[in-house]
């Protein structure tokens, strides 16, 4: 490591609100892994709700164990160039510019012997968990199991720093199976529901709506292929597309806020034998008729999780224009702001995209 320091700056969590700025130890690659120094962190919206002690990450009265494990440095949505690597290493040379997938799959489960691996059993997500600390820091080491993919140098960060979450936002518009004439909405137009926009308008939907109580981001939908947009503090979504489909409702909803009242309002918006997928994560439980779901309607729930064989798709995407990426990162902090960008992600006024530059 003689080019490399051997103490970094990074964004430590030690329990939920108790998140700080520390100095520690540069990581050093063993066998098969690889350590890259981190150009830029995007902050998402499950660091916030981890930071917020979300009882889906802290567990709750129900007995669900914590998910996070501490001490951890967070992060998952990052870029780096690789500044060295552990013997063994073929794929990837010192200066490459790399991302590596969230979830860094154990390989031996039968999730991950299926081809399932972002459904791992073991579940090592970077950030979450202190064996597989995450991008906001420094450095950061990619273990020997981790999913690596380059990226090309000419991107640049702003546009590199969303392949993370336009693979999500891909892999959920891959479960929705979109046909083509289908009348889409997609509820949410944060960086997650952009990059869904930007993909289901790959699929050539008959009329794709998006939803958001904030009028600048649906400004931006707009930009991005949505046909029409509505914000549902100001109108009754429902009304409105049921009068656009003859009173059916939609072929295809897809919940990308994390709102409860997000996922009722598709739950009365959609048509029967439609296709809903939730893609979010939640505060806390939400309670919903699932008369709704069976026996009135017969709809197809699907989960979305991670971006699961998306990445490369997504890099081509984003470097050809086919994914446009215009005005979604709002914000480059430097690290030592973490908290402020936190505190940004969290009330979404006047921001959308905020990344930390360490």
């Amino acid at each position: 490591m003689s080019n490399v320091a051997s103490k970094m700056k990074a964004v430590v969590c030690h329990g939920p609100g108790e998140y700080l700025l520390e100095s520690v130890d540069v990581p050093s690659p063993e066998a098969g892994e690889v350590l890259i120094k981190v150009e830029a962190c995007g902050i998402c919206a499950g660091d916030v709700k981890a930071w917020d002690g979300a009882p889906m990450f802290w567990g709750g009265e129900d007995g669900q164990p914590s998910y996070v494990k501490t001490p951890v440095i967070p992060g998952h949505e990052f870029v780096g160039t690789v500044v060295e690597v552990g013997t063994g290493v073929t794929d990837f040379s010192v200066g490459d510019r790399l991302i590596s997938e969230q979830i860094v799959p154990c390989n031996t489960c039968r999730y991950c012997k299926r081809g399932q691996y972002w459904m791992c059993e073991k579940h090592d997500i970077y950030g979450f968990q202190y064996n597989v600390n995450g991008g906001m820091a420094e450095y950061m080491n990619f273990p020997v199991n981790a999913i690596n993919h380059k990226v090309p140098h000419d991107l640049p960060i702003e546009k590199a720093i969303l392949i993370e979450p336009y693979a999500c936002s891909m892999h959920a518009v891959n479960r929705a199976n979109i046909q083509i004439g289908d009348f889409v909405v997609i509820s949410g137009a944060g960086t997650l529901g952009l990059g869904m926009v930007a993909a289901a308008k790959l699929r050539s939907p008959g009329t794709l709506v998006v939803l958001d109580i904030r009028d600048e981001r649906l400004e931006l939908a707009k930009q991005f292929g949505a046909d029409i947009v509505l914000n549902p503090s100001k109108v009754d979504v429902v009304e409105e597309i049921k009068n656009m489909t003859e009173g059916y409702g939609c072929d295809v909803y897809i919940e990308a806020t994390g709102a409860p009242a997000s996922v009722i309002q598709g739950l009365h918006a959609i048509r029967k034998l439609g296709r809903f997928v939730e893609f979010s994560v939640f505060s806390s439980p939400v309670t919903v008729d699932w008369s709704i779901i069976g026996d009135r309607k017969e709809l197809d729930i699907l989960g979305a999780h991670l971006g699961p064989y998306c990445y490369p798709n997504v890099i081509n995407g984003i470097a050809s224009g086919a994914l446009p990426t215009e005005g979604v990162v709002t914000h480059k902090l430097p690290l030592e702001e973490f908290q402020n960008g936190f505190e940004m992600v969290k009330s979404g006024a006047g921001s959308l995209k905020v990344i930390l530059i360490p």
